[in-house]
């Protein structure tokens, strides 16, 4: 990966990873306190356009969101599905 994208990539990733892990401790601060929540969706979302990474890092360290099937099943296909787009880029 060379080039533009090849600089681009890494840091959008890591922002991306970042804002996901903040979005994570930031919804179970919320459930803590029973204030406005983030939604599912949104955290899904972040989870997918890159920060599948602090999703899974989110969930294990806050602990939240690990009970939910749904997230327990979509965090990691899309740490897989960016690992093969990766791979693919490569």
């Amino acid at each position: 990966m060379n080039g533009l994208l090849g600089r681009i990539l890494p840091l959008y990733l890591a922002a991306a990873n970042v804002v996901t892990f903040l979005l994570y401790g930031l919804d179970k601060a919320r459930a803590r306190r029973g204030a406005w929540r983030i939604s599912e969706r949104t955290l899904l979302t972040a989870a997918f356009v890159g920060g599948c990474v602090g999703a899974l890092l989110g969930m294990q360290l806050f602990r939240h969101k690990t009970r939910h099937r749904t997230f327990q099943i979509l965090v990691p296909l899309s740490c897989v599905l960016w690992v093969v787009l990766l791979v693919l880029l490569w």
